[in-house]
């Protein structure tokens, strides 16, 4: 019997032969390829985690705000006196660089790890040490020069370090979900604008209701999407609220009382974002709530978007033998035996996304609610959810708008003809021939198979002038004021 899962290994990280360089730390010591920015700390935890296979480089983001944070700090303890100007230029032309896209390589270890974040801390101030160590003229491992935890770390714990960059993180990244957002109801606009003349029956609980416009629908779908885009740019003001200067459990033990406010000041300037420093640390350091809240829109997105492409589907079932209402852009063959099939796939697709961001919001929740007293370990999972739905939701609304939406094509004369077969017509001439008439009008016309229009001019119940008027789809599908007789 084989397994399609293999055992985990400590994972290789050099070649046999290759150069190191000694590191030592609490555990003693290890070769660490010399080559290589990251240190000891990053190398266990490449071993320890081996989780995901999705590494903290996989949300660039994310390392840039690290990278960024570290700036600040060494530019607050600069100005206080803590850090010589010539390390703190080192450092911060290390994390320069880090912002600019490089050295992102070397940030390796798993998004889900033990710890609280410690090891995607450790990750950041080793390679921003071993760089700075560059930038003075010496080589990487020579920590008595520029040390990761003594220079780096200085000033910071993890504790305020990792939630100030997924704080970051966050903001850096939320314009790309809005933007993607904006053009998808950009699509639906334009939609609801060229079906705004297609007449067809609107549905409750999958049967025929009363007559509405495909455009209706299409500016409905547009209208759902465009309320999240305000709830998204409100939500994210949460995040410019952070902990930087509280270190391992909120009282600023190991800082100066003035780094505080230098360290969100100058994390405000390098990164062009306003944050705030939260009023009470201690709170701040252990709650989850902004992640809570920002995580439960992205489920509401989901779930609305997810509703949109199961109407798509539904409106594109056929083509012979379903709705047939419009034509969803044909993507690829939708079947390896049924030759002709073509599939819904972008939907579907997008159907699949919601689920997962929906899964990832209980996953937050939980992780929220599993903090203990003054820190909350299991950060680094909300990091990673919270980062994966923003990023699959933004590629979703981006793939919906771009494959599908702009294509869909409107099936006019099979919608007006619905249309007009349908008994749903019954519910517009109510008020003018009374419910208990139209009653059984339409118990006839279901019964018989003939029209609704046709019936009532056959009774004489309304003259084909005053039919005609009522059932102009200008006058079914909007409010507009009537002159009403009492019914025969």
């Amino acid at each position: 019997m084989t397994n399609d899962f293999h055992t985990l290994k400590p994972m290789p990280v050099f070649s046999a032969g290759s150069a190191t360089r000694v590191e030592r730390d609490l555990l003693g010591e290890r070769e660490v390829p010399a080559d290589v920015y990251f240190g000891i700390q990053t190398l266990r935890a490449l071993e320890n985690f081996q989780i995901t296979g999705i590494t903290v480089n996989h949300f660039p983001n994310l390392v840039k705000a690290l990278a960024m944070v570290k700036k600040a700090a060494a530019q607050a303890n600069r100005e206080l006196g803590y850090l010589e100007n010539n390390l703190q230029t080192a450092i911060a032309g290390a994390c320069d660089e880090i912002i600019d896209g490089k050295l992102h390589d070397q940030f390796l270890v798993d998004m889900i790890q033990g710890g609280a974040g410690t090891s995607t801390n450790m990750n950041a101030n080793e390679v921003i040490a071993n760089r700075a160590l560059e930038l003075l003229g010496h080589s990487k491992g020579e920590y008595q020069k520029a040390h990761p935890n003594n220079h780096v770390n200085l000033s910071q714990s993890t504790n305020d370090v990792y939630p100030t960059s997924i704080n970051l993180a966050v903001l850096l990244s939320y314009n790309d979900l809005v933007q993607s957002m904006e053009v998808l109801c950009v699509e639906f606009d334009k939609k609801a604008e060229e079906f705004a003349q297609v007449i067809k029956m609107g549905r409750t609980q999958l049967q025929d209701a009363v007559p509405m416009t495909l455009g209706q629908e299409f500016a409905a779908f547009a209208a759902t999407v465009r309320e999240d885009v305000a709830r998204v740019k409100e939500l994210v003001a949460l995040f410019t609220e952070i902990n930087m200067g509280g270190t391992a459990i909120g009282t600023g033990i190991n800082t100066d009382p003035e780094y505080r406010q230098l360290v969100v000041s100058a994390l405000s300037e390098i990164s062009g974002i306003d944050f705030v420093c939260a009023e009470n640390l201690v709170e701040a350091t252990s709650d989850m709530g902004a992640f809570v809240m920002f995580s439960g829109v992205m489920k509401r997105i989901a779930v609305k978007i997810s509703k949109i492409c199961s109407d798509l589907r539904l409106l594109s079932s056929g083509p012979r033998a379903g709705l047939n209402e419009i034509n969803l852009p044909p993507m690829q063959p939708g079947s390896s035996i049924m030759p002709g099939k073509v599939n819904p796939v972008i939907p579907e697709v997008v159907n699949q996304v919601a689920y997962q961001v929906i899964g990832n919001d209980l996953t937050i929740t939980l992780a929220a609610e599993s903090g203990q007293l003054q820190l909350n370990v299991m950060e680094p999972v909300i990091a990673f959810n919270l980062l994966q739905s923003m990023r699959l939701m933004t590629q979703a609304m981006e793939t919906l708008a771009q494959r599908c939406v702009n294509g869909i094509t409107a099936n006019e004369e099979h919608c007006l003809q619905m249309v007009e077969n349908s008994i749903g017509l019954i519910t517009a001439v109510n008020p003018f021939i009374g419910y208990e008439n139209a009653t059984r009008i339409a118990k006839q016309a279901l019964t018989t198979g003939a029209s609704v229009k046709q019936l009532i001019l056959e009774e004489g119940l309304l003259s084909e002038e005053e039919l005609n008027d009522i059932l102009a789809p200008e006058n079914m599908t909007q409010p507009r004021k009537v002159s009403l007789k009492s019914p025969a």
